[in-house]
């Protein structure tokens, strides 16, 4: 079974998409570019049913910026071409990263898991604390988190965490990234592959989707710290998913 193998791009994102088509291209794996979201161009009745004003301000310690928005409205495009489709589930990239050599052959063995996970990640850091682990390639293990890290460049979703997600996350007032790391307000259950089999390209650096952040506030500050304080509390106090088998 292969999984479909989609990457998220802007339109003016030329010199980004060619170079991930080449290394699509190089591990002979098909790539679809899925249209990213740029969120001005949204009208105000979408904007509105994506990002809640009102959770951010509950959720987060500042407001989103457009391309923080556009980046969550993005995946969530994907996640609902996911369940479009007949597929089981969807690799979902963005178009700064880079294809390890043991890319396609983790892509394969995700694919004969069977249920018992929502969302596994492709790259994480480059220190894992590793909770729990077993094989899931000659080279490569599937692990389950002590903190599920923040990015969200590469991962693999299923059908039922496309469907958690949707259901839970729509509108959104945290970066996607962030609210990943919250898998316990909603059960999803995240595990991921080490060491990652994807890394990021030069490209990542400058982004083209997200605006340089402003300094934060004192406020702002404090309230970062007590959703750092959430985060480690409901990571110590919820049960982690047990890693999926064969």
């Amino acid at each position: 079974m292969e999984l479909p193998i989609f990457f998220i791009n802007l339109d003016r994102d030329t010199e980004r998409r060619e170079l991930l088509q080449q290394q699509f291209k190089a591990l002979s794996l098909q790539g679809r570019r899925l249209d990213a979201v740029w969120w001005a161009n949204l009208s105000e009745e979408e904007q509105a049913r994506w990002y809640s004003p009102a959770l951010n301000a509950k959720q987060y310690y500042k407001p989103l910026v457009n391309g923080e928005k556009g980046c969550y409205a993005s995946h969530i495009k994907a996640w609902q071409q996911l369940l479009e489709s007949d597929a089981p589930a969807m690799v979902v990239l963005e178009d700064d990263v880079q294809l390890l050599t043991d890319f396609g052959a983790a892509i394969q063995a995700i694919a004969q898991l069977g249920q018992g996970w929502d969302m596994i990640k492709l790259i994480g850091r480059p220190k894992e604390k590793i909770k729990a682990e077993r094989q899931l390639t000659p080279t490569h293990r599937l692990i389950q988190y002590q903190r599920v890290p923040s990015s969200t460049a590469g991962y693999v979703i299923s059908r039922a965490g496309a469907q958690k997600l949707l259901s839970s996350r729509v509108p959104f007032g945290r970066p996607v990234d962030v609210d990943i790391r919250f898998w316990f307000e909603n059960g999803l259950q995240v595990f991921g592959v080490y060491p990652s089999v994807l890394g990021l390209d030069e490209l990542s650096e400058v982004s083209s989707i997200w605006a340089q952040r402003e300094h934060t506030s004192a406020t702002q500050r404090v309230r970062k710290l007590w959703m750092k304080v959430q985060l480690f509390t409901g990571n110590v106090m919820s049960r982690s998913p047990k890693l999926p088998k064969h």
